[in-house]
């Protein structure tokens, strides 16, 4: 079994990478150092800050992800903004934000961008999309962040209603980890 570092702090995301990346016999191994997220126009942008910070301190593989939420009506809001305005306002400053919005046109889209990380080499970016909508309210107890009010195309509850492997069959995470676990069977 191959060993990765994932530099998180996110016990969510944690759980879910060593969920996916078991099928390429993959060890996740946390590494919570930290690293500056910039702010800038797209996520791949973020993460491509971060390795370049993290594989100075860090000589081992590595992974880390920077993931948004992107609401259709509020132009892309929040964004590359999404964990600092979710720990600022939360799940309900943007449902008060979406108050009286109609329910079709409640569309958002979560991104997650991965980033394999060796210290000589160009980083490797895994990308994954999960289109949806906003709910009304609130639903579920699993997950983190945005998850109790992000509905998935295709589905009728939340991320947050949902076990880690049945998010995984949806999410924008469960589709970046794909791409990466297809290219570790590779190497």
């Amino acid at each position: 079994m191959k060993t990765v570092y994932f530099v998180t702090s996110n016990e969510g995301k944690l759980k879910e990478a060593k969920n996916k990346l078991l099928g390429a016999n993959i060890e996740v191994v946390q590494k919570n150092l930290g690293y500056p997220e910039i702010q800038a126009n797209t996520l791949k942008d973020v993460a491509y800050f971060g390795v370049e910070h993290i594989r100075e301190k860090l000589k081992y593989p590595f992974i880390l992800e920077d993931a948004g939420l992107f609401i259709d009506i509020l132009d892309g809001f929040p964004g590359v903004y999404s964990s600092y305005v979710f720990y600022t306002v939360g799940c309900k400053g943007i449902l008060n934000l979406l108050g009286g919005v109609d329910t079709n046109k409640r569309k958002a889209c979560f991104r997650s961008v991965f980033a394999y990380g060796l210290p000589d080499k160009k980083p490797k970016f895994f990308i994954g999309e999960c289109h949806g909508r906003i709910s009304n309210c609130e639903l579920g107890d699993n997950g983190f962040g945005y998850d109790p009010i992000f509905i998935p195309n295709g589905g009728t509850k939340t991320f947050a209603q949902m076990d880690t492997e049945e998010k995984n069959r949806f999410s924008h995470r469960g589709k970046s980890l794909e791409k990466l676990m297809e290219f570790f069977k590779k190497i």
